[in-house]
């Protein structure tokens, strides 16, 4: 019996996995307007030979399985572990920042001296973005990572024209604080905690 091809909506689904590695049910329907969770559910359950699911809590979080890695062409291979929360989390700040195509993940920033792998980085009102997020990690390894930063930043600042914005997506109101703190002398940065982004 012949396959019955994805639509370009379900083609839509897989690509957007390929980019994202991990999304939510809430955050596959928000980026595509697929309705009621009713609806989200049917579209995916649709595509299960395609995914993978694993629940978190009372989420339901979705990555490409081996079929639907072949059917997008994708090499890397998922699982699950501890970085799915974190990576979900960096998918909520794309979403939060309205989906920027420019958006990349994991980018590395160096002088030759200092290097710091990004979370992600895009562009947003004039002003490049780079996001870190702040989920199972130390304050003292987020402080050293902003320090990185703090020495980066003349540098960058040179190449774009500008001061970019450091964004930071971390779990509580007091790490947040924490952060600010951390953050006080960086001409551009923004803090924020799930609760300020929904």
């Amino acid at each position: 019996m012949k396959k019955k091809p994805l639509s370009s909506r379900e083609e839509r689904i897989l690509l957007l996995l390929q980019k994202f590695d991990f999304l939510t049910r809430d955050q596959i329907n928000k980026c595509l307007r697929l309705g009621s969770t009713r609806n989200t559910n049917r579209v995916l359950s649709d595509l299960s030979k395609y995914l993978q699911c694993v629940r978190n809590g009372y989420q339901s979080i979705y990555y490409l399985s081996r079929e639907g890695r072949l059917y997008v062409g994708c090499e890397k291979i998922r699982k699950k572990g501890s970085h799915v929360e974190h990576t979900v989390m960096r998918n909520d700040m794309w979403l939060h920042y309205g989906c920027p195509s420019d958006w990349k993940n994991e980018l590395k920033i160096d002088n030759k001296k200092t290097a710091v792998i990004a979370d992600a980085m895009f562009n947003q009102g004039g002003f490049s973005h780079f996001l870190e997020v702040d989920h199972l990690q130390t304050m003292q390894e987020n402080r050293l990572k902003i320090a990185r930063y703090k020495e980066l930043m003349p540098n960058i600042a040179l190449q774009l024209g500008h001061y970019p914005v450091l964004v930071w997506m971390t779990t509580t109101e007091l790490r947040k604080n924490q952060l600010i703190e951390a953050c006080s002398g960086l001409p551009n940065f923004k803090i924020y905690t799930m609760d300020d982004i929904q």
